[in-house]
């Protein structure tokens, strides 16, 4: 793997492009890490302090992540070092997108991600400026679709991301209107816990959890793994967290995804991020959620989640572990080492997915179908990964093996 992995990581990418705000001091990249397949997907992620090298490894995670969820394309990924709160950001965006538009439309396709929501920025702006969807140029450079057809996948894929949930077993509210795009890849790291236990062994109810990050993914994860039976014992973002040794009731959770402001986590009994942080690494837990920013995970929070018996780590986050390298530096290795480590580009292609779902030929378009659909690439992914390594430590290096050689020449 460790071939595969230097080839990969060290191959220059095809495109950067790079963007100077005019009227504020934001600035943007996007890296498309290759054209396979004739185009390239990846989200738009906004965070103060970004740089091009960030970028550029988030761009190489979503083509692997291609190699699980399809279509069979590049990677790519947009980024914007900007203040998320600053009350400009809405212009700072209008501006990116118009920027970006011929890559949208012939061989780019993006999405939400950190701190840019799909469905209130991305979708309406880049229809401002001209785009159809903002997975236009996927549906022109790869499936180079006639124009009825493109009509129909494109109406389809509108449709389908925003729709609202209105099976009860999707949502944590059907009087509060979460969309798929709200709830999927929270779904599908819950849904990663599950088929581990299914496939390596033990039983998921009754595991107590730890969910770091709050917000769509985060929140998601936590709730469905609630609804399994698991007893979420953490929570912890940046504005505060709670902790429960016993475990939040399945009802908490919900109201702790209901009442959240925006992607902030809202309770009485919020702790503050100092205290919260302090303690939250030695609860007794079994999963571990990771649903924040990229590369959070330190070598001394490693060492004591292993001292409190973790038993499978899923990653909500992209790149979550603080190395400097894009995939495999030494925490991720480490970890990968001395539990289970369930990768980005399998536990979080949930959003992914969808797109490459809807861009398919006429599909359901009802609730379970969607996120049944989800649920049964995972597993597939996992599967593929247990017939090579039945272990429960080396489980992110096997899954990387297995995608690598499809996008590495041995």
């Amino acid at each position: 793997m460790k071939e595969l992995l230097q080839k990969f990581e060290n191959k220059r990418p095809e495109i950067v492009f790079e963007w100077k705000d005019s009227e504020t001091e934001a600035e943007g990249w996007v890296v498309i890490n290759s054209l396979r397949g004739g185009a390239a997907g990846g989200g738009t992620r906004m965070r103060k302090g970004l740089d091009k090298r960030e970028v550029e490894s988030l761009a190489k995670t979503m083509e692997v992540k291609f190699t699980v969820s399809g279509p069979p394309i590049g990677g790519a990924k947009s980024g914007i070092n900007f203040d998320p709160n600053d009350p400009r950001k809405a212009g700072v965006l209008q501006r990116w997108y118009a920027s970006v538009m011929p890559l949208l439309k012939y061989y780019y396709g993006t999405g939400g991600d950190l701190n840019v929501d799909e469905i209130h920025e991305v979708i309406p702006i880049t229809e401002d400026v001209g785009i159809w969807h903002p997975q236009e140029g996927v549906f022109t450079g790869h499936y180079k679709p006639s124009e009825a057809q493109k009509v129909n996948r494109i109406g389809q894929l509108r449709q389908g991301v925003v729709k609202v949930i209105e099976d009860e077993r999707f949502t944590p509210s059907l009087k509060k209107k979460y969309t798929v795009a709200d709830m999927c890849t929270g779904y599908g790291v819950a849904q990663a816990v599950k088929h581990y236990y299914e496939l390596w062994g033990g039983q998921v109810r009754e595991k107590r959890a730890v969910v770091q990050g709050w917000g769509n993914v985060g929140a998601a994860a936590g709730f469905y793994l609630a609804q399994m039976g698991v007893k979420v014992v953490g929570i912890l973002t940046h504005e505060g967290g709670l902790i429960n040794q016993d475990g939040f009731t399945l009802e908490e959770i919900r109201q702790l995804v209901i009442n959240r402001n925006g992607n902030r986590l809202v309770s009485p009994d919020l702790l503050p991020f100092d205290v919260a942080n302090t303690k939250i690494w030695d609860l007794a837990f079994e999963i571990f959620i990771p649903a924040a920013a990229s590369r959070l995970i330190t070598r001394e929070q490693v060492d004591r989640m292993m001292a409190s018996r973790l038993e499978v780590f899923s990653c909500g986050a992209n790149v979550p572990f603080a190395d400097p390298e894009i995939f495999f530096g030494p925490t991720g290795l480490y970890a990968d080492q001395k539990f289970s480590v369930l990768p980005d580009f399998i536990a979080n292609c949930g959003m992914a997915r969808v797109f490459a779902y809807f861009m398919e030929n006429e599909v359901k378009m009802d609730d379970a179908a969607i996120f049944e659909d989800i649920a049964s690439i995972i597993r597939r992914a996992l599967e593929k990964t247990y017939a090579v390594n039945k272990e429960k430590t080396g489980i992110a290096q096997a899954s990387f093996q297995l995608s690598l050689e499809q996008l590495v020449a041995i």
